[in-house]
């Protein structure tokens, strides 16, 4: 890739949106000082080392392709929604998973994911899975079960779901997710109840909970944080359990006992969505189109726990990489892709059903 200038002085710096972030919780929406519309996008972000990383093998290099300055902003989904509803959009592209991408795509919050002007990127080379009119996947990551190998010996855990819940013949403190965490785990517990693979959705919410109400005596909590979730299962308040794949590889990279079984995962989609009302409509369009380049793909997952969208990346990692993450053969034959879509339309009635299932002891 060839270089170009850098960017004006007049950029803000990364100090001041820091600040800006954390004013960002008293005020109803972000507030960004204006800067040359040429020299920036402005990208909400998860923050902390996902940043540290994409700044290496993303935002740097897109810095250098095309003079344009990367300014990631953290923000919790609760803050961007209300950025969107007041209308006041400082934000050009969010990052952030398809359920949420999905409510502002509802409320006419997005562009066109503009696939015909991708000039680093072959759109064609894009999974299927993770390829949508208002938004498109950057990464994936699992939701897996999980176990701590000092409890349970690995050969000796559930081979799936329905012995997952069969807590009488393998013992053991379980967790699951709560509806805070994103999504409750229904699709799990209809796993558990005999409906394949493939017939999973529309969800059947009745029997789910029906399901749920099975397993709920061997649940030691259920988990509202990926940071609970790894530590229930690393300090061993529950020795098995959902978790994100990327969690729990964290903690086994740092020591700690912790083993997943990819049979019967689910695949949640981070992705990107270009605001219609975006300050830097065209900058945007060229980051997202530059971050589902292969070779960016690839270089990502190489240093982050996750799994690439576009096929090629995805078939460049290594092996011992590809078994650490969602996507190819693993999903296709032992897992499915969350559908972000039934979610939205039907997420208010799980979480009115919630709210008194889980009060009722």
């Amino acid at each position: 890739m060839t270089s170009s200038k850098s960017v004006s002085s007049n950029t803000c710096s990364r100090r001041s949106i820091l600040k800006l972030a954390a004013a960002s919780v008293a005020a109803p929406y972000l507030w960004i000082p204006k800067a040359n519309a040429a020299g920036r996008v402005v990208v909400r972000t998860p923050g902390g080392i996902y940043d540290d990383i994409r700044r290496e093998v993303v935002y740097e290099p897109f810095r250098k392709e095309t003079g344009i300055e990367v300014v990631p902003v953290a923000m919790t989904a609760g803050k961007l929604y209300t950025m969107v509803r007041s209308g006041n959009i400082e934000l050009d592209v969010a990052d952030i998973t398809t359920g949420t991408l999905r409510q502002f795509q509802v409320s006419g919050a997005l562009a066109p994911i503009p696939y015909n002007e991708f000039k680093y990127a072959n759109p064609d080379n894009i999974d299927p899975n993770y390829k949508h009119e208002y938004m498109v996947g950057n990464f994936i990551y699992g939701i897996v079960m999980g176990y701590n190998t000092d409890a349970v010996k690995p050969g000796s855990e559930p081979k799936n779901w329905a012995e997952f819940w069969d807590y009488k013949s393998k013992p053991g403190a379980r967790m699951l997710a709560d509806i805070a965490a994103g999504y409750p785990d229904l699709e799990f517990a209809l796993l558990a109840d005999g409906v394949p693979l493939d017939k999973l959705y529309p969800l059947d919410i009745n029997r789910a909970f029906a399901s749920l109400s099975r397993i709920r005596p061997a649940i030691r909590k259920f988990w509202d944080t990926g940071a609970l979730s790894s530590q229930m299962l690393t300090d061993k308040e529950a020795v098995l359990g959902s978790i994100w794949s990327t969690r729990l590889l964290a903690a086994s990279d740092t020591g700690a006992p912790l083993a997943i079984n990819w049979n019967q995962h689910g695949v949640h989609v981070q992705a990107y969505s270009i605001f219609n009302k975006a300050p830097n409509l065209e900058n945007a369009k060229r980051f997202v189109d530059f971050c589902l380049n292969d070779e960016i793909q690839t270089a990502f997952c190489m240093r982050y726990p996750a799994g690439p969208v576009t096929i090629p990346a995805y078939e460049k990692l290594p092996k011992n990489l590809r078994e650490r993450v969602p996507g190819g053969e693993l999903t296709a034959k032992n897992g499915f892709v969350l559908d972000a879509e039934w979610w939205t339309e039907n997420r208010q009635k799980v979480s009115d059903i919630w709210s008194k299932w889980v009060l009722n002891r």
